[in-house]
């Protein structure tokens, strides 16, 4: 697949891009205003993922191997990031889960829906990530989280199927048994409060229709099980629905939609996306701001990957490899900003090839190579080759982002904005306002994110000008 230039004004303007597979109206904001401080983390936070596979089973396992003891958070940007405050010679740097009012991980609860029906401990073995022997003192904890049936279709995601799947005439009965989970793990769990976080399978590209694009519509639609309805999104209507955050790991358009930044605006729902940003994208977003910065050119960046897991099977699929390399192609374009920069990436070539290859399970290998030029046009090459875990990069990502949306949900300038794009940094497509183009810079993204803790404590913003320390 790819797309060319359709003029030579254009081609100096614009990226050339290809990927090949080988072998094959947004809703009004909540009128209500409001003022004061963050609501404190009482109780106990329910944890609810659709997609009980390798990235919801490691992040699980080790939540609970961390509760024990036996593990620390690497990676983790809540439980071990710092925040500075002040100037730099004033010394106060608290990590964050000191700074804000964070979740701790004793309160998280966890259930789940999947297509199979092992529990956590089951699926986690199945899926191999983590040795046996620290599963096996974890078994007591994840035996007891077990699957509910799944909201699932086999033609949105064609490459698996299960037994453990939600029967009923239309979408909308579907949403409702959703709507009924919720409410049951509320009850049973005792939580106070909910996170649905995203954690399944990609699903077939869908582009944005008539019936995404208000709640009326939307309904409609679910009523008349229109095919424009995926799963996915079935749960986000059920979430938002339910005053639920919802957080988007995969590449659908899901909450992407302007129904769903009606519901999220509506019912002070806060949403998240798009797609966990983890291993060669987290490469591409470190390294093109580089090559902005110091104003290098790039005449091309080819990218494969080779994965076994079941992530790597439903993107065997030409219909899910669609919905994710409209996902992974942007970040480059929109970092380098070509028309900004015609001499140096005008004619850029970015091709991005994936490959299932079950040998390798979960350790995912990334190889980049890259064409850059310099001083007087002389070629340069780097080359990249991140042999990485992908559900073990996931993990922490997780847990981030279900505390940062707990905190959004109790934070009065934050819960009714909808879109919660100070979370870009965890996302390789980051969902944004409608007609704001994203920022995938890993390091604007930090500081967007760090400003944003700063500004909900009263603190002043970090600008990194630093005069006042030469006046």
């Amino acid at each position: 697949m790819a797309t060319r230039n359709k003029s030579a004004k254009t081609a100096a303007k614009a990226p050339r891009v290809e990927v090949t597979r080988e072998g094959k109206s947004a809703g009004k904001p909540s009128s209500s205003t409001h003022s004061g401080a963050i609501q404190p983390a009482k109780g106990k936070l329910g944890v609810m993922i659709p997609g009980m596979g390798a990235v919801a089973t490691t992040f699980v396992a080790g939540v609970e191997a961390i509760r024990k003891g036996l593990a620390k958070p690497i990676g983790s940007l809540t439980q071990m990031g710092t925040v500075r405050l002040g100037k730099r010679t004033d010394g106060r740097s608290p990590k964050l889960k000191e700074f804000v009012p964070l979740a701790g991980l004793d309160d998280l609860v966890f259930t789940g829906w999947d297509i199979f029906e092992d529990n956590m401990y089951e699926a986690a073995s199945n899926a191999g990530v983590l040795d046996q022997r620290l599963l096996d003192q974890l078994k007591p904890f994840l035996s007891t989280v077990t699957p509910r049936a799944a909201v699932f279709d086999h033609n949105y995601v064609k490459k698996i199927d299960g037994p453990n799947v939600k029967k009923g005439k239309t979408k909308m009965d579907l949403a409702e048994q959703l709507r009924d989970d919720i409410r049951s793990f509320k009850k049973t769990s005792g939580a106070t409060r909910l996170i649905t976080m995203w954690c399944g399978s990609t699903e077939s590209f869908i582009a944005a229709s008539e019936a995404h694009q208000s709640v009326k519509s939307f309904e409609k639609a679910l009523r008349e099980n229109d095919e424009m309805i995926a799963p996915s999104m079935v749960y986000a209507y059920a979430s938002l629905m339910e005053g639920v955050p919802f957080a988007n790991g995969a590449p659908n358009l899901t909450v992407d939609l302007p129904v769903m930044l009606e519901l999220s605006r509506q019912n002070e729902a806060p949403i998240c996306g798009k797609d966990f940003k983890t291993g060669q994208t987290l490469m591409k977003t470190v390294l093109a701001p580089a090559f902005k910065a110091r104003m290098l050119g790039l005449n091309g960046w080819f990218s494969t990957n080779i994965l076994g897991n079941r992530d790597g099977e439903v993107l065997d699929d030409p219909g899910s490899f669609k919905t994710k390399e409209e996902s992974k192609l942007s970040v480059l374009e929109h970092i380098l900003q070509p028309d900004l920069y015609p001499e140096l990436y005008g004619n850029m070539y970015h091709k991005v090839r994936i490959n299932y290859y079950p040998p390798r399970g979960d350790n995912k290998e990334g190889w980049d190579n890259i064409d850059i030029f310099g001083w007087l046009g002389y070629p340069m090459q780097i080359k990249v080759d991140f042999l990485c875990r992908d559900s073990i990069l996931a993990a922490p990502i997780v847990l981030d982002l279900v505390l940062l949306m707990d905190l959004a949900k109790r934070s009065p300038q934050l819960r009714g904005l909808g879109i919660q794009e100070w979370l870009s940094f965890y996302f390789k497509s980051p969902m944004t306002a409608p007609g704001l183009y994203p920022e995938h810079d890993l390091f604007i993204q930090l500081m967007k994110l760090k400003n944003t803790l700063r500004h909900l404590k009263g603190e002043e913003l970090i600008t990194h000008l630093g005069l006042e320390y030469y006046d």
